[in-house]
């Protein structure tokens, strides 16, 4: 079989706020999931080494494009990592201790939702960490990040972005609905009260760790269904991949059920058909 370089060529969507269809949505992010699997299977062949980190304001579709991306993937290649607050033992360790075990080893890509930027966002605005813990921070981050891309490893950074009124707009969408009242933490909640201190916040992470060996990538989450397929799209054309689908094979005959007796129905137990 011959192997291609790809690099996806995007449906024309057009730009603005013009309503995205259902159905142009699915058959996009349908081709774009393939192309994802073949990434996968890329990043398997050449023992890639892949992490992308998941930053933003809260409700901007990070957990939403986290699922698209994974939807169709093997968890053994593709994982994802969101953390817990740390523990009393791990407040006493290096900073970057409990996410570099999370690292990927050759032939997996590691997606975090939410990363080692919690110090530069949420410990800093609500005082979780010192300022001198957070100073350190700043100094630290370039040169550990740059450690990672020298060993060999891809590092890709998003930051979602999301207005005021539509984070609003999301989060009362949050407590009407019974599945999706969970995502309201306290934190998240406190953030509405402190949005120009999570900005202030922001411009200064940027403005130390938007390193050439790794910058940050900005996403406009207004529109979920837009963000997503071009969060997908960019991150396909970083990676340049070839496409390894096997041809299609044939199945073997299954062995005939020779010298072998099922046991009876009624000894087994059954989940109760309801439905």
């Amino acid at each position: 079989m011959a192997i291609q370089s790809h690099n996806p060529s995007p449906t024309p969507l057009g730009a603005g706020p013009r309503k995205l269809g259902k159905r142009q949505y699915e058959a996009e992010l349908a081709r774009l999931q393939i192309e994802l699997v073949k990434l996968q299977e890329w990043i398997k062949h050449e023992g890639l080494r892949v992490v992308v980190l998941f930053e933003g304001r809260d409700a901007a579709g990070k957990g939403g494009s986290i699922k698209r991306i994974t939807q169709s993937l093997s968890p053994r290649v593709c994982s994802v990592v969101a953390l817990p607050a740390p523990t009393s033992r791990e407040q006493t360790q290096w900073y970057f201790q409990r996410y570099v075990s999370h690292l990927p080893a050759a032939g997996q890509m590691v997606l975090f939702d939410r990363s080692w930027y919690n110090r530069a966002g949420v410990e800093r605005v609500m005082g979780f960490c010192t300022d001198d813990e957070y100073r350190e921070f700043l100094r630290s981050c370039p040169e550990f990040e740059r450690m990672l891309v020298r060993s060999g490893i891809r590092l890709i950074k998003y930051w979602f972005s999301v207005s005021d009124e539509e984070q609003e707009r999301r989060f009362q969408g949050r407590i009407d609905h019974p599945t999706k009242r969970w995502k309201l933490s306290p934190m998240d909640l406190e953030s509405r009260s402190r949005w120009v201190e999570y900005s202030k916040a922001k411009d200064a992470m940027f403005a130390h760790t938007d390193i050439k060996q790794a910058p940050w990538h900005v996403v406009n989450g207004d529109n979920k269904k837009r963000a997503r397929l071009n969060v997908i799209n960019h991150l396909l054309s970083l990676i340049d991949y070839q496409d390894l689908t096997p041809q299609p094979i044939a199945l073997p005959p299954r062995q005939a059920e020779i010298g072998y007796i099922r046991p009876p129905m009624d000894e087994q137990t059954f989940v109760p058909e309801v439905f």
